[in-house]
């Protein structure tokens, strides 16, 4: 089970943002794909920072209120993010998913910096779901 690694598992493609772009396109995005919130890349594909939905709930608010789309995504989004490496260990991750951390973790590359994907609790607990299968097929 140790072998399972986050690149397995990882969604490739995930949703980014801008940390110029407004709330509101911030939100069509995050609905659109159906996640709960995202990395915030810069031009060169570094996160610098993340953006979830519960970020979002209390501005978007006063914009449905007020009719003003005025806030953009790097004033809303959290700076300090918690990366994984793409060979990092499911195991260790579920381990420190068990607490209160966070639900999604970008996937950074370890020489570069840049982002190459997300890992989110589902994607964890598909990775124990195929190797407790696999153990019922070929039982010790």
């Amino acid at each position: 089970m140790e072998s399972l690694k986050v690149k397995d598992y990882m969604n490739a493609r995930p949703v980014t943002f801008d940390p110029n772009m407004s709330l509101s396109q911030a939100l069509d995005k995050l609905l659109t794909a159906k996640q709960i919130g995202g990395p915030v890349i810069n031009e060169t594909k570094k996160v610098v920072g993340f953006l979830s939905e519960q970020d979002m709930i209390h501005k978007l608010l006063k914009v449905g209120y007020y009719c003003q789309d005025t806030h953009t995504v790097g004033e809303c989004m959290r700076q300090d993010v918690l990366t994984v490496a793409p060979d990092d260990s499911i195991i260790e991750l579920a381990e420190t998913m068990s607490g209160q951390k966070p639900k999604i973790y970008p996937v950074v590359d370890s020489e570069t910096s840049r982002l190459i994907g997300v890992i989110t609790r589902r994607d964890v607990l598909t990775a124990i779901s195929n190797q407790i299968v696999d153990c019922f097929k070929h039982p010790v």
